[in-house]
């Protein structure tokens, strides 16, 4: 149990418990808890319970606010928090290292090696060009994902940090502009400044790691040649003669058309 110490704020009560309480009426609502660190997940971003936010009708009481409900911050917030992929982003810096590395890895194995494999038919295989074009294609499709988290979680934190919001009432057409009351602001600012912005800021150093390696991989996939000159492939012309394999052969021609080399010494015949 332990003593309970009251300030001199008629709303704010401090327990001994370190359970930090809100009055509201007619409820009490829980808005933070203090707990352990040690029992916190660890790299974790911090994050506002939104039940504190809310009430009923999802809105402030003293404000009646015309956004359709899915088109409120508060509550994109809350759906792309939960959604797949964006929450990986939100969670443990491990496990969405190891998501992302799952990622990957997959992509390379599954699409990326069978892609080299089948380009390199006819060819000498080169394990090292494999490997270099596997583990190129396993990241862009990993820089393609975080691209499109770093999008969604920059929109919403724009428009929780944003005074003014704008919304669609019936469709595009109709675009409407709603400016956020004092008390909407405050509460959206909170939920932007420690939850959403150390969310982008990690996306943004991941999409500078995964650009600096796709472009390293690229660079030696493409320089990693077989040390052949670059003619190697064109077919030489054969001393003594013009030849095209199955079609044309100088030798045989002069059976058929010897008026078309009068002036040209002739070569035996090979049986």
């Amino acid at each position: 149990m332990g003593t309970t110490f009251y300030f001199s704020s008629p709303a704010l009560t401090f327990r001994s418990t370190l359970s930090l309480t809100y009055y509201h009426q007619p409820a009490l609502t829980t808005i933070f808890s203090f707990t352990n660190p040690k029992s916190k997940t660890r790299n974790s971003f911090p994050k506002i319970p939104l039940s504190s936010f809310k009430n009923n009708n999802n809105t402030p009481r003293e404000t009646e606010c015309p956004v359709p409900f899915d088109q409120q911050p508060i509550n994109e917030y809350e759906s792309l928090s939960s959604s797949f992929p964006f929450s990986w982003a939100a969670g443990d810096i491990v496990q969405y290292c190891s998501r992302l590395f799952v990622t990957g890895f997959c992509f390379a194995l599954f699409l990326g090696l069978p892609v080299s494999w089948v380009g390199a038919v006819g060819l000498k295989p080169e394990p090292i060009r494999l490997v270099l074009g596997s583990v190129s294609t396993g990241l862009f499709v990993v820089t393609l994902g975080v691209v499109r988290m770093y999008l969604g979680w920059a929109y919403v934190g724009n428009r929780l940090l944003s005074a003014a919001v704008e919304y669609e009432e019936t469709g595009w057409y109709d675009g409407q502009v709603w400016v956020k009351t004092a008390e909407v602001l405050a509460r959206d600012r909170l939920l932007g400044s420690f939850s959403v912005k150390p969310v982008v800021g990690r996306l943004k150093k991941s999409l500078v790691v995964l650009g600096i390696s796709l472009l390293m991989f690229i660079d030696l996939f493409i320089n990693s040649g077989t040390g052949s000159s670059p003619n190697a492939y064109i077919p030489q012309e054969p001393a003594g003669g013009r030849s095209v394999p199955g079609v044309y052969n100088d030798a045989s021609a002069r059976n058929f058309e010897p008026d078309a080399f009068c002036g040209e010494p002739s070569s035996p015949i090979h049986p």
